[in-house]
């Protein structure tokens, strides 16, 4: 079957009227990335986007939107676009800004008093993940809780009603629960139902067409997305039950019109410019440090370059966007494989080719969650070197990953990871805090010259919620 799937994506690739516009060189090397990319990782698809001086250069797809019975990808299928999603919302809110119905200053009291310490927490702490609130979702697979329908309010409720991770302003935590709280402020506002607000105010004003919500429109998707337990077969993947996801990832739609809504940002035409500003604006911690978040998007330099960027990930998907508005240029990737760094990597790639030459980016201070990552580093091995024996100690994990180490998941990780020998070295690469659990990812080198990239949550009491291997490296 991979050799199969890797002669489909190849083979498989569709090209929208607009894509010729871009140097016949420039097409050729980024379709070479893709195909490469797609090929090495495994990745069933790729839908990929390029808006260059102010229209959209570049829309092709790769690949197979579905694997049995095959459906080549196309660049007008709709694919979930994930925490990209966040940017609709923040977007939302300024709106009703704008038309003075409240105010990124208000307080969270205003509208849910029984939340926790909502005296203290801004709109704008929910926009800029520096609420202090514990983010539900964030796991790269499907926990069990997910596959049923959820209720918003509910979710708001449990994860904003507990103790706050951190006082309001003070740090930056990405959290889902704020922009699920986001989402309620608006209804609440406006009257309307979020979806409904969504699409009267943001979508059909930026004239996006074909824009799913998952929450009621999951049937419509003719993409289907995926996961992979280790280096083993591809498996269709869950996505979550409606309900889950609500303003914080609940948006589907096809590369052009993603594309479409990168150009209302690079060109400013559906909020002020008081507005936009906001938006791009990067939260600044009480401390003086700089978030490098603005209101739902990620404010980046990139090698000397202004950008504008997020990813997204539900069940099954994952998706990069990146805007340089000051070079009038966008770079979207959407993939049908969850837990995956294809988009990610393609992105990286092409950006190269239609960006001149800046600065190198500036390097990070390390995150206090690496200390909690680098003394987790010989634990790893141990479970790794377990797995690769089909065997683990189900007393270092939570229910939830007790629940992804299946049968099948338990047999694919042996039978993928034992032919690589042993282990000769883990090292930690980031590590942060997220939903009151420390993240960090490890670099893992066999003995027969493979290294795979892991990633891990560790709860408080050590317990281990997630660990997932996101391809090689």
């Amino acid at each position: 079957m991979r050799l199969l799937l890797t002669a489909a994506l190849l083979a498989s690739a569709t090209l929208t009227a607009s894509a010729q516009q871009l140097p016949p060189d420039t097409s050729a090397k980024i379709d070479a990335v893709a195909q490469k990319i797609l090929a090495d990782s495994g990745v069933p698809s790729a839908s990929i986007g390029i808006v260059q001086d102010n229209h959209v250069a570049y829309s092709h797809a790769f690949g197979l939107a579905r694997v049995t019975p095959p459906l080549p990808a196309d660049a007008s299928m709709a694919y979930p676009i994930g925490s990209i999603s966040k940017q609709f919302t923040a977007t939302a809110i300024l709106i009703l800004q704008q038309q003075g119905k409240l105010s990124l200053q208000d307080p969270v009291s205003k509208f849910f008093p029984e939340l926790t310490r909502s005296h203290d927490v801004k709109i704008i702490n929910l926009l800029t993940h520096t609420s202090g609130y514990q983010d539900y979702a964030a796991q790269d697979y499907t926990i069990p809780a997910w596959k049923v329908p959820g209720d918003p309010l509910a979710v708001v409720h449990e994860f904003a009603g507990k103790p706050l991770d951190f006082e309001p302003g003070t740090q930056w935590q990405y959290s889902n629960t704020n922009f699920v709280l986001a989402a309620l402020i608006v209804e609440k506002v406006s009257g309307e139902p979020f979806a409904k607000f969504l699409r009267d105010n943001v979508i059909a004003p930026a004239h996006l067409e074909d824009v799913l919500n998952l929450n009621t429109d999951q049937s419509k998707l003719k993409v289907t997305g995926y996961m992979r337990n280790a280096l083993a077969p591809i498996r269709p993947a869950a996505l979550e039950a409606p309900g889950w996801y609500f303003g914080d990832g609940d948006l589907a739609m096809p590369i052009s019109q993603l594309l479409k809504w990168d150009l209302t940002i690079i060109n400013q035409t559906l909020l002020t410019p008081a507005s936009y500003k906001q938006m791009e604006t990067s939260f600044i911690l009480s401390d003086g440090k700089d978030s490098h978040y603005g209101l739902g998007v990620d404010i980046l330099d990139y090698k000397g370059h202004r950008a504008i960027e997020h990813s997204g990930e539900v069940g099954g998907f994952v998706a990069e966007n990146i805007i340089f508005p000051d070079d009038h240029l966008a770079i979207a990737v959407l993939t049908n494989q969850e837990a995956s760094q294809a988009a990610g990597d393609i992105t990286k790639q092409i950006a190269p080719l239609l960006l001149p030459p800046a600065a190198a980016a500036a390097t990070t201070a390390a995150d206090p969650a690496t200390n909690t990552a680098q003394a987790f580093a010989p634990r790893l091995q141990t479970i790794v070197a377990g797995l690769q024996k089909g065997n683990i100690d189900r007393s270092l994990f939570t229910a939830n990953c007790n629940d992804y180490f299946d049968a099948n998941a338990l047999a694919d990780y042996q039978s993928s990871l034992a032919p690589l020998g042993t282990i000769s070295s883990v090292t930690v690469g980031h590590a942060r805090l997220r939903g009151g659990m420390t993240f960090s990812s490890y670099r893992v080198a066999f003995s027969n010259g493979t290294a795979l990239l892991f990633t891990v949550y560790l709860q408080a009491d050590g317990k281990i919620e997630q660990l997932l291997v996101e391809g090689k490296v």
